[in-house]
């Protein structure tokens, strides 16, 4: 219903002409707006929102209104090619994209209520299968979007980390933060704005000497903080209703204390919901101070090892395994038959990929104590392929003992013995190994590192359990498919895609591991 004109994540401008505006202008002029005519106002104002709306509560915090005492971004987009929506790990997020903007971007004439369609139907419930015959990412265009979308046809335009996608990061203009109170918030499965909240949080410490700056990171999908108990997620449940926890306890006394001035919110620097012992977590700083860095090393015999930082090449030889990655039969990103992305494909049983032969797994024998993980995660990866480019999938996963009971909320009918719950995964596109912006190709058959830093993660692995590691070259539809061949992806046709060969190496100095942050015992 606006009369202006909308534009994806419009870029702050640091040094404005007159007449130039962005959402900081935006926001600054609704607030001079709502003093102005809102009657019997305090003049304190509060901003909140989740997702877009988080995003736009984020842009409040660049240049912020005097008036502006409280904000609360929620699920924001911090950059939508470093992590959020669109890319991870430089491969592009082809179902939530493509579908998300059929409708999203559609042109409109004139102020509407009327959302209206998307621009295509998949005719099928089958996404796997849709985006499969869909062919290379250049189809989309040609086959259903029709030159409809003018923000596709800029992405398509621009496949790396350039100009275009780098004024369009948030954090990087959070300096001027003051003394407004900020209470972000995410969910550690959520499948659109994981690095979102983390990032903003993160900038905002580092950039504000003096901030009032919040963290809270729960079990949650996309925004479902905001509704409902919150005591479950697909197969898990926990006791906890974290939901109403977050609505009554945090956000309601937190605006309460900086707007009215009549509650004290008493939140922690950082409240962290632990899933594997059902219960908040909270601490003066993230990740936690007392935290200290190990490595889950991958070794032969698909066995995953513990071991202290620094310790990943103990095991002599240059030993691998290897596998072929076929672009025609990709790995499937879940279970579930659905035309988009499935919310549960981030916390979901991985047996559906377990046994498959273009799957590597390395698993530890069961724990004799808990270990908790409380931080970033970082993947080395020593690996080597027979073709120019390739993506590589990193899972973390949460392995249930073999007689652990059948509660999952969707009924009793779910086995949960040797349950294989992702906590993490995240993938990598290879040939933004050393730049985000400059891609190189691959030499085939060198070994090469390739390391990336993946989302935090507060989860603890109970006494009995396993932890295991996963590895492949495809998440279909999820994210679009590597032709194993270094090119403009976004223009490549269907002669550029072919089977490749691909090694990941588990000893010596190339030995393949995560490195984590852990808690000592008892904490």
């Amino acid at each position: 219903m606006s009369g202006g004109d909308f534009h994806w994540m419009t870029p702050y401008i640091p040094n404005k002409k007159p007449g130039q505006v962005d959402e900081s202008t935006d926001t600054r002029d609704t607030i001079d707006w709502l003093l102005k005519n809102v009657p019997n106002n305090n003049g304190q104002v509060g901003i909140y929102g989740t997702s877009f709306p988080g995003h736009y509560a984020a842009q409040a915090l660049i240049d912020p209104h005097p008036a502006l005492k409280a904000a609360s971004p929620q699920a924001p987009m911090a950059d939508n090619w470093l992590g959020d929506d669109m890319h991870h790990g430089g491969c592009f997020w082809l179902p939530h994209g493509m579908n998300f903007i059929a409708g999203f971007g559609k042109h409109r004439d004139g102020p509407t209520q009327n959302y209206g369609p998307p621009v295509f139907r998949h005719d099928t419930p089958d996404g796997y299968r849709f985006f499969l015959d869909m062919g290379p990412l250049k189809n989309a265009d040609a086959k259903y979007l029709h030159g409809l979308i003018p923000i596709w046809d800029e992405w398509m335009e621009h496949g790396d980390y350039d100009a275009y996608w780098q004024a369009q990061n948030v954090p990087q203009h959070l300096g001027r933060v003051g003394d407004v109170a900020v209470l972000t918030v995410g969910g550690w499965w959520d499948a659109e704005d994981l690095p979102g909240p983390l990032a903003i949080y993160r900038s905002i410490e580092r950039k504000n000497r003096h901030n009032n700056s919040k963290l809270v990171m729960g079990p949650w999908y996309h925004g479902s903080w905001n509704f409902g108990p919150g005591s479950s997620l697909h197969d898990i449940a926990w006791q906890t209703h974290t939901g109403e926890d977050f609505r009554n306890n945090l956000q309601r006394p937190f605006f309460r204390e900086y707007l009215w001035g009549d509650a004290y919110a008493d939140i922690a620097q950082a409240t962290m919901f632990d899933d594997g012992v059902d219960s908040w977590r909270k601490y003066p700083r993230w990740p936690p101070a007392e935290s200290r860095a190990l490595s889950l090393v991958l070794r032969p015999g698909h066995r995953l090892e513990v071991a202290r930082a620094g310790a990943e090449g103990d095991e002599k030889g240059r030993r691998y395994d290897e596998y072929v990655s076929d672009p025609e039969r990709p790995v499937p990103c879940s279970a579930e038959i659905s035309d988009g992305m499935p919310y549960r494909y981030i916390i979901e049983d991985q047996r559906f990929v377990w046994n498959r032969p273009d799957v590597l797994a390395y698993e530890t024998p069961p724990l004799s104590e808990s270990v908790t993980l409380a931080g970033p995660l970082t993947a080395t990866l020593y690996v080597s392929t027979t073709g120019t480019d390739a993506d590589f999938v990193v899972k973390l996963i949460d392995v249930f003992p073999n007689d652990a009971p059948n509660n999952s909320p969707r009924g009793p009918d779910v086995p949960m013995g040797g349950y294989q719950m992702m906590v993490r995964g995240e993938p990598m596109r290879a040939k933004y190994r050393h730049s985000w912006s400059k891609p190189e190709p691959l030499t085939p058959g060198r070994v090469e590192k390739v390391e990336f830093t993946m989302p935090d993660i507060c989860h603890t692995f109970r006494k009995g359990h396993r932890m295991m590691v996963q590895i492949h070259s495809s998440w279909f539809p999820l994210m679009d498919r590597n032709p194993g061949k270094f090119c403009n992806i976004y223009q490549a046709s269907e002669g550029d895609f072919h089977k490749i060969t691909q090694r990941v190496y588990l000893s010596g100095p190339n030995a393949t591991h995560l490195t984590v942050t852990a808690l000592p015992a008892g904490r």
